[in-house]
């Protein structure tokens, strides 16, 4: 007599701490649908230090003129530490006037000039000069430093993989539980979320003049490794 057809499926609990939306699809007889999480987790490869170049003056000329010498500076800086000006990125620039909300008529009382770059770093050990250096000359009201991965696509792949690996192990232990045997991949979906915080350095600290015997904040420390992670939905025949 031949069996009846059946029809087994298996929710995997995901542990991301993401909302996730999976897609409707229709169970199919002799087929099992599973879904898992996987990840890839390994070091940063690179640094992105963020700052920004701020100067006010009584006139636009005068606070554009200041900026300009702040940013000549910030050059002079990199050049000192083996790093050429263009390979600084600048996010945006602005000139604003600066009123005295204290006083009724809102008095003019000068010009701000600021300017947002970022600095990929893949040397980590430049890190803590460069950002000292900057506090000394009091070109930057503020910095930040985070670090992610340049090459994520490969580690998603990595990480999708995994997941996969998960979802059909799973997939064959129901399988082999009813009696049957696990066939092809009929459907699959992939999410991938990357797992990169900033971990931002404490103004204060910044404006501090270090001294000769005091080691940069972020030397010896290791950088927060970069995880990866994805959720794949898998729908298997069963033979």
């Amino acid at each position: 007599m031949k069996p009846p057809a059946i029809l087994l499926s298996l929710l995997l609990c995901t542990a991301i701490g993401l909302s996730q939306e999976h897609p409707a699809i229709t169970a199919q007889p002799n087929t099992v649908f599973v879904g898992a999480d996987g990840k890839f987790e390994t070091a940063p490869d690179t640094a992105v230090v963020q700052f920004n170049i701020s100067a006010q003056a009584d006139t636009a000329k005068a606070a554009y003129d200041q900026a300009s010498k702040q940013a000549e500076h910030t050059r002079q800086i990199l050049r000192t530490n083996g790093i050429e000006p263009k390979a600084a990125e600048i996010g945006y620039y602005s000139i604003q006037p600066m009123y005295d909300w204290k006083n009724p008529k809102r008095k003019l009382v000068g010009y701000q000039v600021t300017t947002n770059v970022s600095l990929k770093l893949k040397d980590f050990s430049k890190i803590g000069p460069i950002t000292q250096q900057l506090a000394d000359a009091a070109v930057s009201e503020s910095q930040s430093v985070s670090y992610t991965l340049d090459n994520i696509d490969e580690a998603k792949n990595k990480a999708v993989e995994d997941a996969y690996r998960r979802a059909r192990m799973s997939a064959d232990t129901v399988a082999r539980a009813s009696g049957r045997t696990l066939g092809e991949l009929s459907y699959a979906s992939v999410d991938t979320f990357e797992n990169i915080r900033p971990m931002p350095m404490p103004p204060r600290m910044l404006g501090m003049r270090a001294q000769a015997e005091v080691a940069p904040p972020t030397q010896e420390f290791t950088p927060q490794n970069i995880t990866v992670t994805a959720h794949v939905n898998a729908m298997f025949t069963l033979k």
